[in-house]
């Protein structure tokens, strides 16, 4: 079965990703639908509707955190499963909505949902991956929020074809989403739980069973079972430092040094504009002068652009490349294309007829050119770099604060503010990408952000110099962790 087995894992839990797209696109449409306004009394550039996104990665936070306690409670696929009953609650509120309040608390657990599947997804996947293909595995988590994005986009777009008095143009989208939920919940039980998981709670004998369906193909054996006593080893000597709460993860010196890597690398994501663009093109356009149903058929092409990049970028590319050098590139790529989709910005208003015409296609342009070098980049080397960066003892809990905190709370500042930033200063508000980019992003992935394509989960604990061997020392307050380990970390790398 081997490397099949272990796509269509990937695969299937990336529904839970699907339904990251989902929910993050839907309202791009939703707030363009006439209906929808009225029913709300409000417009697409009111606090109103930075609050519905706002909440959304709000509640994305919050859940975020709670994914960090259910993945190692109850393991990696119940977490995602949790999930998605939670969104599929949203679903019902949002579509069902009778007042803003029903939409809020809607939003609210969608977000809550998505911020427990955004963490638990890529860790899933992660954990369950061959070393050499593992930024194809992990990166599926990006193509299917792109996908995501498609669907939405689409579905809005069908459904705004009804009268505008009709309420299916808003309704019909926000309920679509409990499809996805249902076959999520029905369906990942078939799938087994993380090999590391299991040797975690001393089911080491299912977890080399697990080994051999994900990874076995007719004459590595060997490789697997090597694999699995590294993995049981590195488990074993963390299941030593083990500390209630999230204090450890600060306290621990190449335990905090991971968790800033993992939540900057979220940071760094937002701060690309990526989700600004994907919540508010309608509103881009139509400061390009695009309107209307041209307007959500251009967000919907832009939604296509992206996951087919990011498709030929996770098969062909990032396996071989590795991580930073596309984020380097990413960051240089996506800082020129703001820089000229302002400067572009800035002429539209002045300009009349063909020319006005000619800027507004270059505008689109630039924008579809931010969406696909993201695609190349920071769109899933995010996922990959995060949840391969962790050691085990406080992967849950790690990667659930670099998601909530890097990610979604980056994300609920920019969905409140960034429509009125758009409707008050229009263009000039894209440098504010551009300058972090310029003098924070680049030179942190520069001189900060480590190598690690291809190597196993345990070969990256070397990589940051620690294997987490030993005890705490008794005063964990005046002796930071990790120190005084060479000599065992010299006698696992000679093991």
């Amino acid at each position: 079965m081997g490397q099949f087995f272990n796509i269509a894992l990937a695969v299937f839990a990336a529904t839970g990703s699907f339904l990251f797209g989902y929910d993050s696109g839907v309202m791009t449409d939703v707030i363009q639908s006439p209906n929808f306004l009225s029913f709300f009394n409000t417009n697409p550039e009111t606090s109103i509707i930075g609050a519905i996104n706002s909440t959304f990665s709000g509640g994305a936070v919050f859940g975020s955190l709670m994914g960090g306690l259910t993945m190692d409670r109850f393991g990696r696929r119940m977490t995602v499963v949790i999930g998605a009953a939670i969104n599929l609650l949203g679903a019902c509120l949002q579509c069902g909505a009778q007042n803003l309040a029903m939409i809020l608390v809607g939003r609210i657990l969608a977000g809550w949902a998505i911020g427990v599947m955004s963490m638990s997804v890529p860790i899933y996947q992660s954990e369950c991956a061959h070393p050499r293909i593992r930024g194809l595995i992990v990166g599926l988590t990006q193509q299917m929020i792109g996908v995501g994005f498609i669907v939405s986009t689409w579905v809005g777009y069908g459904s705004a074809q009804v009268p505008e008095t009709s309420a299916f143009s808003w309704r019909f989208p926000l309920g679509f989403q409990a499809i996805p939920c249902i076959i999520l919940i029905g369906g990942i039980m078939l799938f087994p739980e993380s090999p590391r998981h299991l040797i975690e709670t001393d089911r080491a004998d299912e977890a080399l069973k697990v080994l051999y369906k994900l990874h076995y193909d007719g004459s590595n054996e060997d490789w697997i079972q090597s694999e699995f006593n590294e993995i049981k080893l590195t488990i074993e000597a963390e299941k030593a430092l083990t500390v209630p709460g999230w204090r450890i993860m600060f306290t621990v010196r190449a335990w905090r040094t991971r968790l800033m890597h993992a939540t900057l690398v979220q940071v760094f994501t937002q701060m690309t504009g990526i989700n600004v663009i994907g919540y508010y093109q309608t509103i881009m356009y139509h400061d390009l002068g695009i309107e209307g149903n041209r307007a959500l058929l251009v967000s919907g092409i832009y939604n296509v652009v992206g996951p087919i990049f990011n498709l030929f970028f996770i098969i062909l590319i990032l396996d071989r490349v590795g991580r930073r050098k596309p984020l380097l590139f990413g960051t240089i790529g996506i800082t020129i294309a703001l820089i000229c989709e302002a400067a572009i910005g800035s002429q539209v208003e002045k300009a009349t007829g063909s020319r006005q015409h000619s800027l507004s296609i270059a505008g689109v342009f630039f924008l579809f050119c931010v969406s696909c070098i993201f695609s190349c980049s920071f769109g899933p080397i995010s996922w990959v770099y995060m949840s391969e960066i962790m050691p085990f003892q406080i992967r849950g809990r790690g990667s659930a604060f670099a998601t909530g905190i890097g990610n979604w709370l980056i994300s609920t500042i920019w969905s409140q503010v960034a429509p009125i930033g758009l409707g008050n200063t229009k263009y000039k508000f894209y440098f504010i990408f551009v300058a972090f980019n310029l003098c924070v992003t680049l030179p942190t992935i520069y001189f900060v952000f480590k190598e690690t394509k291809q190597l196993s989960l345990e070969e990256i604990d070397l990589l940051f110099g620690e294997r987490a061997l030993g005890t705490l020392p008794e005063n964990l307050a005046d002796k930071p962790v990790g120190e005084g380990h060479t000599e065992l970390n010299e006698m696992t790398k000679t093991a």
